[in-house]
């Protein structure tokens, strides 16, 4: 079938948005037609040609929901009407990673996803006969994609899918690293560094979790507004005082739980430096930029703090993600006020223009 996608052609160029042929599904996989998806910035890093293990041309998008159209053999977890939220970290519940129940990084599909490739080791995605690879194994700037089936979360069909579709990156990744990661303990204090869609997620994680104080961190007065209305009881300016604002307010101990959700390193560190002396946990949710390296006085964590990572905020997306839009459905997490720009296909440029001005949180593209 032909569809119409935005294609990296090459980095730090406009994407551009072309005709491109794709194939049916096959074993394995379904075909989704794209309702809605939003512009990460992982799209952008990737754009940008920062992403060491990027590559072009590809369809980018990753951040996705839609509907399944139909699928390939043996699929049995989604069926045709079905809505879905496009996973980037797939779930197949069988590698030795998901049978642990120890992370959520699935390794089924891993080596061939990295290089832009469906599990097979080929494309569905082509021009004039050409493969165009896929980014993320998901593709989704794009009217219809094909993708495994162990990629693909089946949620609600009550949920709209402009909404859904934050749950396949952005905000499942704020709200798993406080609620599924770190697991927030009631009573605790924690310190977000970064309000934008993860750092909002993690806020609001924080809440669902019961934490007794949240104190987000930004330069952006209008994100630290944000943060407010989705639960923080703390709202500071960033800048380099802030880790002794940090002690100064907790008994020179520092925070139960520290959040960084940036991707800059000495916001990493700060997030460290600000977390309590004997349990305190930071977890890091943001991605540095190529060959940045991370300073940790050792001293630290000698006395007892811990650092972990969150790759998609530990959200197993198969089984988690439909229980996180659950939420949403049940007025617990308000997702409507992420969306701040709603856009086309023809305009995911302009989503980018959006994200580097800071203007506003997410750009969600609605496909007719």
């Amino acid at each position: 079938m032909r569809i119409r996608a935005a294609v990296l052609e090459e980095f730090g160029a406009p994407l551009v948005v072309d005709d491109l042929d794709l194939d049916e599904p096959k074993a394995g996989e379904a075909l989704v037609r794209l309702v809605a998806c939003g512009v990460c910035h992982t799209d952008m890093y990737t754009a940008s040609g920062v992403d060491p293990s990027g590559y072009a041309p590809t369809v980018l998008g990753h951040e996705g929901g839609g509907v399944v159209e139909a699928v390939g053999e043996a699929v049995t977890s989604v069926a045709r009407g079905d809505h879905v939220v496009t996973l980037f970290s797939p779930q197949c519940r069988e590698c030795e990673h998901c049978r642990s129940g120890k992370t959520n990084i699935c390794t089924a599909i891993r080596e061939q996803q990295n290089s832009g490739y469906l599990p097979d080791g080929t494309t569905r995605l082509s021009r004039d006969g050409e493969p165009i690879r896929h980014f993320m194994g998901t593709s989704t700037f794009a009217e219809c994609t094909v993708m495994p089936e162990i990629a693909l979360a089946k949620v609600s069909p009550e949920a709209p899918l402009d909404r859904a579709c934050l749950f396949a990156c952005g905000l499942s990744t704020g709200l798993g690293a406080a609620m599924y990661k770190a697991e927030v303990e009631p009573g605790s204090t924690c310190v977000v560094f970064g309000a934008g869609m993860v750092g909002l997620g993690a806020v609001a994680g924080c809440l669902l979790r019961g934490a007794e104080r949240i104190v987000a961190v930004d330069p952006s007065e209008e994100r630290l507004a944000m943060a407010r209305h989705h639960g923080a009881t703390d709202t500071w300016a960033a800048g380099p005082d802030v880790v002794d604002r940090v002690l100064d307010e907790t008994g020179g101990f520092g925070a139960d739980y520290t959040f960084e959700a940036t991707g800059r390193v000495d916001v990493m560190r700060q997030a460290v430096e600000s977390a309590r002396m004997g349990w305190g946990l930071c977890t890091i949710a943001g991605v540095a930029g190529r060959g940045e390296t991370l300073d940790v006085v050792p001293r630290l964590l000698i006395t007892g703090r811990r650092v972990c990572g969150a790759s998609f905020g530990g959200v197993r997306g198969r089984d988690q993600v439909p229980e996180l839009v659950d939420r949403y459905l049940a007025g617990d997490i308000d997702v409507d006020a992420f969306i701040s720009h709603r856009i086309t296909l023809d305009e995911v440029n302009r989503g980018f223009e959006l994200m580097e001005a800071q203007d506003g949180v997410r750009s969600v593209i609605a496909f007719d």
